[in-house]
């Protein structure tokens, strides 16, 4: 750096430019220059009145314009531009601006590094990943394997199935209440679903099939979570209520990633909404934080030459009963720790979600300090183009599971981040209240 410097003389003007240089993202790989930039970056004064990106230690990120077209963060460059244009329009233009992000650049170099180790920058499909504080709602890593301009989101598939269990359990049933189950679900007539208007929505000429065919059996909420069997989600969300289901994802943090309200559909709990891991990691992290919500933002404030310009204080509040919260964390524990992911080396909790066809594949989950989610999908199209018979990260696969690769990624970059920081334990479920079975026993 220091050689560097002594070229292009040693100006502030000069030093920012430098910096700004070896922070960029290259379209192609941009691994070193990241890891160069997040050593090297220091500055935060805006360069002949450009305005400026900042992290949450005040370092450069980049230069902003509102433009994200040339962005060496694109991803990262919407979210700001989104967040300033709802508070002024004219905000993501105006020059001369430090804006002030919660962005950690050791966790976005951590969330990049995970997406690059396994999805190549040309494999078709592409990964996304975003870190949110629990309590805060304070955004630590916005990562793409590329720029998606046009990508609104994923469906999370079975990420969503929490929702109903969140549902499922505030309505008081417990760990070990069940359902006897097929491997393939029809509803029983248009009645079995309502909408929160009260309209009948079950579809009696549509069935849902698992994916890992067993037979006949009772499965509890435990084990059909830890398992995550399609047919017993759909009886769950019949017990629970569509509505309730609903309005628990809407609560806890999920929206659409173009806007609209989340669909009233029987299949609400196999995860057909599209969304944005923004939205995905803050119901999770809401989760993490014992049923506190929190408005996912990225950035804290905004300052021009005369000081501060706005600020974006946390705005949360509580939306679930903390022991629900807990009873939902402790069967997602198991969850993580059965499957493929294994765990981070700490307390953790996660969820992989595979969309119907595999048109998509994610995975889920937080630590009591920090969530985190992973969407893939082919942004030509995900139903042209689902993830079957494909290459990815230089690995064939057959067909792409929650586990696969956004498993993968969501492991190998939280791992990263709880490194060198103190591990925190989650409360454990209330057993008294939350285990055994009440009304939905086995014979």
């Amino acid at each position: 750096m220091r050689a560097l410097l002594a070229v292009v003389g040693v100006a502030a003007v000069g030093f920012l430019a430098v910096v700004l240089f070896l922070l960029r993202e290259p379209a192609d790989d941009g691994t070193a220059a990241r890891r160069a930039g997040s050593s090297a970056a220091a500055a935060t004064t805006p360069a002949a009145g450009k305005s400026v990106l900042l992290d949450v230690q005040g370092a450069a990120i980049e230069e902003f314009s509102g433009d994200c077209t040339g962005s060496g963060y694109p991803y990262l460059c919407r979210q700001v531009v989104e967040q300033l244009r709802a508070a002024d329009p004219g905000l993501p233009t105006r020059a001369g601006l430090q804006i002030h992000t919660t962005i950690d650049l050791r966790l976005q170099r951590a969330a990049q590094d995970a997406i690059d180790a396994h999805v190549h920058r040309d494999d078709a499909p592409v990964a996304v990943q975003a870190m949110i504080v629990p309590g805060e709602g304070a955004i630590r890593a916005m990562a793409a394997g590329r720029d998606i301009p046009d990508q609104k989101g994923f469906q999370p598939g079975t990420a969503a199935m929490p929702y109903t269990l969140a549902a499922a359990l505030a309505a008081g049933l417990r760990y070990d209440d069940g359902f006897a189950i097929s491997d393939s679900y029809t509803a029983a007539g248009y009645a079995s679903f309502r909408n929160c208007a009260g309209e009948a929505v079950g579809d009696p000429t549509h069935s849902v099939f698992n994916r890992d065919k067993e037979g006949d059996r009772f499965v509890t909420l435990r084990a059909g979570t830890r398992q995550v069997v399609n047919t017993f989600f759909m009886r769950l969300t019949e017990k629970a209520g569509l509505c309730e289901t609903v309005r628990m994802a809407e609560r806890l943090g999920l929206r659409r990633a173009d806007g609209a309200p989340l669909m009233e559909v029987e299949a609400f709990t196999l995860g057909i909404d599209e969304a944005d891991p923004v939205s995905v990691a803050n119901s999770y992290a809401t989760l993490a934080a014992r049923g506190r919500f929190c408005e996912p933002t990225v950035i804290t404030e905004v300052r021009d030459g005369s000081g501060v310009l706005r600020s974006f204080p946390p705005r949360c509040r509580e939306v679930l009963d903390p022991a629900v919260a807990d009873a939902v964390t402790g069967i997602l524990t198991d969850v993580l720790s059965s499957g493929e992911s294994k765990g981070i080396g700490r307390p953790a909790a996660g969820m992989p979600g595979t969309a119907d066809g595999s048109v998509s594949a994610w995975y889920a989950g937080y630590t009591p300090d920090l969530a985190a989610a992973v969407g893939l999908g082919d942004p030509r199209g995900v139903h042209r183009h689902p993830l079957r018979d494909i290459t990815i990260g230089g690995r064939r696969f057959p067909a792409v599971d929650g586990e696969a690769v956004p498993g993968r990624i969501w492991r190998q970059a939280m791992t990263e981040a709880a490194r060198d920081t103190p591990e925190t334990a989650f409360t454990p479920p209330d057993l008294a209240r939350f285990g055994g079975c009440r009304d939905a026993c086995p014979n």
